[in-house]
């Protein structure tokens, strides 16, 4: 009965995607409440449109595993309020302790609240890129927070982590054995990714998108994020993902709106590139095959732009 329920909410997940849907849980901070993907396997879904006061900095998703001998928090969050709500909900659901928290990457969304976590002196673990990150931007990720969320970013400083790690590290709590795995260069510095291989399930982090369209950084190499997916990501053969944002689903599902269409852009941006054309005729390439993921406005015509920057030299 649950595989059916799963099975279903994967084939449901792309209508849910919506930016004009309001709060889902007006009640919390959080945009949405924590629902059990698997049994033990909880995530708080962002929203899918871009950091508000009204989503209160939730678009990315919150993931939390029950092991049996204690609970590990994936992402900080954007805020203190946040790792606070979600703690709050953690607790609802069971008595063990928080004994972890891993950040998916160094981005505002996945490591501010972790000043919530470093005042309940939880051991806060990260790749060693994203600590640099952290180390590096986290003050200037604090004050961009602080400009849409207001009064809600009050508590929320900047916390490292506390413990780093470079390819692997494997976590046996409880009945569950966590990989937190860096499968090499893909969205941002020390992308972070958590496979359950026991459930074969992995919290992917930003390595994989599927209802909002993927933004590519100025940091973000395109052909290594591709490479990285042949190689590390999709080899693992996951059953199920929770992605960095929007709804759990499957690997088709992240494969056709990450890996496909980086690829489709770099193919657009390369024919381009050969009938002679140059950067601000690269921005209007034709995208319209994404057009329905949201972000899309946003996003579609700097992607453009960025990959073109990088393929200019190749």
């Amino acid at each position: 009965m649950m595989r059916a329920l799963v099975l279903a909410a994967m084939m449901a997940a792309p209508a849910w995607a919506s930016e004009d849907i309001a709060d889902k849980y007006p009640g919390s901070p959080l945009y949405s409440k924590p629902v059990e993907f698997i049994p033990n396997v909880w995530s708080a879904i962002g929203a899918t449109a871009p950091p508000t006061y009204e989503n209160s900095g939730h678009n990315n998703n919150l993931s939390f595993i029950v092991t049996g001998d204690g609970v590990v928090v994936i992402n900080g969050g954007a805020a203190y309020v946040l790792a606070k709500a979600l703690h709050q909900e953690i607790k609802a659901i069971t008595d063990q302790p928080v004994k972890l928290v891993i950040d998916e990457n160094g981005q505002g969304h996945a490591m501010l609240g972790n000043s919530y976590w470093a005042e309940q002196g939880v051991p806060i673990l990260a790749h060693v890129d994203a600590a640099h990150e952290i180390e590096e931007r986290g003050h200037q990720l604090l004050e961009e927070m602080k400009r849409y969320n207001r009064d809600k970013a009050e508590g929320t400083f900047v916390a490292p982590p506390t413990e780093t790690f470079e390819d692997t590290r494997v976590i046996e709590m409880g009945d569950t054995r966590i990989e937190v795995l860096h499968l090499g260069p893909a969205h941002g510095p020390g992308d972070t990714q958590v496979w359950l291989p026991e459930q074969s399930l992995v919290i992917a982090g930003d390595m994989a998108f599927h209802e909002r369209m993927l933004p590519i950084f100025e940091d973000t190499i395109v052909a290594d994020w591709i490479e990285t997916w042949e190689t590390g990501f999709e080899p693992l053969g996951a059953t199920y993902v929770i992605p960095g944002h929007g709804h759990p689903t499957n690997m088709d599902q992240v494969r056709r709106y990450t890996r496909d269409y980086l690829v489709y852009l770099r193919e657009k941006i390369g024919a381009h590139l050969e009938a002679g054309g140059d950067l601000a005729d690269a921005y209007y390439i034709d995208q319209s095959p994404f057009a329905h993921l949201d972000t899309f406005e946003e996003l579609a015509t700097k992607n453009a732009g960025r990959v073109y920057e990088q393929m200019e030299f190749e």
